[in-house]
């Protein structure tokens, strides 16, 4: 059977030809003959057909300002437009393989990996999984929202022009709408005029809870469940095993935009989408139960809670009975609807909690059962009952994130009330005063009403002071985490626990309500985890907070402080290597530990395919649940069509199913010493040439140069400043966009400087390729780390760097650029040997999408590049310069 009507290549040309014409018609005169001229020139030159990049250069010195706006533009918008067709051409090979049986790593795989092991397994399989997946407002996603939503109006288009057999006035309907868009979205500024704020940045990541996600859950349940059922004999009880997380509007490390007001608009916002979607689901359900009560026997269970929604809401009950007489279903899911209408309300009646929900959909389906309606129940109610399971009153867990440096001072200026100089205290002062203030009867200080207090001081007492009325309001599960950046010592955690216990928060040993999480992200930090770890296991007040909890201790591991500080390989090392001495510390202490990680777009910040990753972890650390973030363009890329979203998520449980169940097993991961040692030299080696690099003399002028770092740090990507400090440090600079600014010149250190020289070393050390190459095969981790670096490689593009160094001093492109160039065919040679394949990629489709990007990503860096090398640049330069950072990431796939 034929799915589809049309192919990628197909979407590529006519959506090309279609931005042509608008080209013709909407820029000035020459501007489509110039994009036409710049276009083809970089077509020849990859092809081989010209010499060199002469003729590209040549016009774009040529051309004026308003012409540099239309290039680029131009450029920028084609990416869009294609990045369009590739996201269509890899629903088509989803629905294929689908249909074909063939789909890999998919649901079918992860039923017959539970059917296939014993009871015993598959019972602690399905308890023990749960993936948690993070959205955050890391602001790597350089596309505004306007423009966003003109694409997805595309996309659509394109989908049923696909997948529809269309009449020829339909057809020609549909792509006079798809040029209407395209035109509006030449006329629609590329770049933010202003920064986004918080709020902005929350209701963004809401869009992917409320339009795909809430959706797409039901799916990967029912397929789950459909596939159980045709491998098993047995019925199989599948229970939760997703849980959404969100940092937007609830992340303050860094940005001091985001204030209680903020957190708290968040929180109603995800209430007010949970409740709405329920209310429209159930007004769709009341459609369908038409049942009259002389046909059915709705059962006592049935006819017993709906008297009591009688009794609790006897106006509305009336109402119902008025309207649906007779019909008892109807009746019962009105009821139903007013009782969600009423949550966040003093009215009485409302549902107290989502439990009570569950309750009701759970009572409404089993009476429909009871009547052979079970296809009703499956395709009307039990989607909606995974939706409730999964998403509750509060659509995403919010988690708060601030400095360990915040609460510190915040700390030491309450307790200096007390005439304590907490300050002045060592690491085993400090744990011991905290242990004992919190531990007390009463509380030690009071967080409202201060006016004694620093404004840091101040907004980190109001924040935990309004922690507690959030509980309140929204229920526990709506925030219930809170994440220490920088983590150093055992004290930075008990600053946070003793802050809650005086919030109210915490009330040792009986309960605690915050999940705290240490983010160990730097070297010194992942050395001494066993240390500062252990310490709090051990500590009379954390202990007992980890106990009431009942749940694992989650401890978040940052990519992406670690792979600026050390580089690639050093730092992947070290978080494997660090994860299995966790996973140790906490079996010593009888603890269940869950690893949150904190995972970037880019290869250096931790990205990649996200199931790969999880195969990969030592299997030790493997415990069922994970968590993870989802940053910047890595959201929409994974979440904004429905179908690719539900592949994403079915890939995930895939892995994760497969990694517990040979955690359990098999047990933990069995590594050969020869192995270990290879990868301890080779990361030693690496930290070495990486670090020397970084500290260079030179090193951070030839960045400021080499990369367009000055611009990116002044667009509107986000809410939160691009540095930790007004120094230009490497150390103080985030991780974002030092890797968004290499990424836009085509050289893409973060991703693999250091590897070859670190292979290297190893060889003429006695090493060996042919034990690589054994690595390779049979250690999931090197394979995943040497086909990442593969895929950076594959990205990088030194000519084009060569024309970016040479916007540096001519003394620091002379010490920076031969020795970054050696690097990477040093890296590309050992990559290639280890591998066993010419080719870097190894899969076609990318490759077919990097030589289809690559031509048209040329002019852009070319243009980019003399823009920088522009002084005194007019407004309209600069808006083009910006626009061309936009671009370029859009023919990259990628920022940081």
């Amino acid at each position: 059977m034929d799915l589809h009507g049309r192919t990628v290549r197909r979407d590529v040309r006519e959506l090309g030809e279609l931005l042509g014409d608008v080209l013709a018609d909407q820029t000035p005169v020459g501007g489509f003959d110039t994009v036409e001229a710049l276009r083809t020139a970089a077509i020849d030159y990859r092809r081989g057909d010209r010499p060199s990049r002469d003729d590209l250069r040549q016009t774009l010195t040529s051309i004026d300002p308003d012409l540099e706006h239309v290039v680029a533009r131009a450029f920028t918008t084609y990416f869009e437009l294609i990045n369009l067709a590739e996201e269509r051409q890899r629903v088509r090979a989803i629905r294929e393989a689908r249909q074909a049986g063939t789909i890999e790593h998919g649901l079918a795989e992860a039923a017959a990996l539970l059917t296939g092991a014993d009871t015993d397994i598959q019972r602690r399989i399905l308890h023990d999984v749960l993936i948690e997946p993070t959205f955050t407002a890391h602001p790597t996603e350089a596309r505004r929202k306007t423009i966003k939503a003109k694409l997805r109006s595309i996309a659509a288009i394109l989908e049923t022009l696909d997948e529809r057999r269309l009449l020829d006035e339909e057809h020609r309907g549909l792509l006079r709408d798809i040029e209407a868009e395209v035109i509006s979205l030449w006329q629609t500024s590329q770049v933010r005029s202003r920064q986004p704020e918080p709020t902005d940045e929350a209701r963004n990541v809401q869009w992917y809870f409320e339009n795909t996600l809430f959706d797409v859950i039901p799916e990967v349940y029912d397929e789950l469940a459909s596939q159980l059922e045709a491998k098993g004999d047995d019925p199989i009880d599948v229970p939760p095993v997703f849980e959404f997380h969100s940092w937007a509007g609830s992340d303050r490390d860094g940005n001091p935009h985001v204030t209680t007001e903020v957190t708290e608009q968040a929180l109603e916002r995800h209430r007010d989408i949970a409740l709405e979607r329920y209310r429209s689901e159930l007004r769709t359900l009341t459609g369908v139960l038409s049942q009259d009560a002389a046909q059915v026997d709705t059962g006592s269970r049935f006819d017993a809670s709906l008297e009591r929604d009688r009794e609790r809401l006897p106006a509305t009950a009336a109402a119902a009975r008025r309207r649906f007489t007779d019909e008892p279903y109807r009746q019962k899911v009105a009821i139903m609807r007013e009782r969600l209408a009423r949550v966040g309300t003093d009215r009485p009646g409302r549902y107290e909690s989502s439990t009570e929900l569950l309750d009701d959909l759970e009572r409404l389906g089993a009476s429909l059962e009871r009547n052979g309606a079970r296809p009703i129940v499956e395709s009307h109610v039990e989607p909606i009952r995974r939706q409730v399971e999964t998403f509750g009153f509060v659509l995403a867990t919010m988690d708060l994130r601030d400095h360990r440096e915040n609460h510190t001072r915040t700390v030491a200026e309450l307790l200096e009330g007390r005439g304590m100089d907490y300050s002045s205290l060592s690491e085993a002062d400090r744990v011991d005063r905290l242990t004992e203030l919190i531990t007390a009867t009463e509380p030690a200080v009071a967080l409202d009403g201060r006016d004694d207090l620093s404004a840091t001081a101040t907004r980190v007492c109001d924040r935990f002071d309004a922690l507690a009325d959030w509980q309140a309001e929204y229920g526990e599960a709506a925030i219930d985490t809170y994440c220490i950046s920088m983590t150093e010592e055992p004290s930075h955690v008990l600053e946070v626990l003793f802050l809650a216990d005086q919030a109210g928060i915490v009330d040792i040993p009986d309960r605690c309500g915050l999940d705290i999480v240490p983010l160990l992200e730097t070297e010194s930090a992942l050395s001494r985890a066993r240390e500062i770890m252990g310490t709090l296991f051990e500590n009379a007040a954390y202990r007992p907070a980890v106990d009431c909890r009942e749940g694992p201790q989650e401890i978040m591991i940052g990519y992406s402080d670690s792979n600026k500080e050390n580089g690639f390989l050093a730092a992947t090392w070290s978080l494997y290597r660090n994860q299995r001495r966790l996973a140790a510390i906490a079996a010593d202490h009888d603890i269940q530990l869950r690893f949150f990680h904190g995972r970037g777009g880019s290869i250096s910040r931790g990205g990649g395919p996200m199931n790969e990753a999880m195969g990969a972890l030592p299997r030790e650390t493997v415990t069922g649940q994970i968590k993870f973030t989802e940053q910047g363009e890595a959201i929409a890329e994974k979440y904004a069509n429905p179908r690719i979203a539900k592949r994403e998520l079915e890939q995930m449980l895939n892995a994760q199913i497969r990694a517990r169940r040979e955690a359990l097993e098999v047990g933990g991961t069995t590594v050969p010493d020869a192995w270990r040692s290879a990868m301890a030299k080779m990361a030693d080696a690496a930290r070495e040439e990486y670090r020397d690099l970084l500290t260079t003399e030179g090193f951070v002028p030839y960045f400021e140069r080499a990369t367009p770092i000055d611009v990116i740090e002044t667009l509107n990507l986000g809410s939160r400043p691009a540095s930790r400090t007004d120094h230009r440090r490497i150390e103080d600079l985030r991780a974002i966009p030092w890797v968004f600014s290499w990424t836009q010149s085509r050289c893409i250190i973060p991703g693999w400087y250091a590897l070859g020289t670190a292979i290297e070393d190893y060889l003429e050390a006695d090493g060996d390729v042919e034990t690589l190459r054994s690595m390779y095969d049979g250690w999931a981790f090197f394979r995943t780390t040497i086909d990442n670096a593969a895929l950076s490689l594959a990205r990088t593009d030194m000519e084009i760097a060569a024309e970016y160094s040479e916007l540096a001093e001519e003394e620091h492109r002379a010490r920076f650029y031969p020795r970054i160039a050696e690097e990477y065919d040093r890296t590309v040679e050992h990559v290639r040997a280890i591998t066993e394949r010419e080719d870097l990629l190894t899969r076609d489709w990318l490759r077919e999408s990097l030589d289809r990007r690559n031509p048209y990503v040329d002019p852009l860096n070319l243009l980019q590049v003399r823009l920088l090398n522009t002084e005194d640049r007019t407004d309209e330069e600069e808006r083009t310069l910006r626009l061309s950072v936009k671009g370029i990431a859009a023919g990259m796939k990628n920022t940081g």
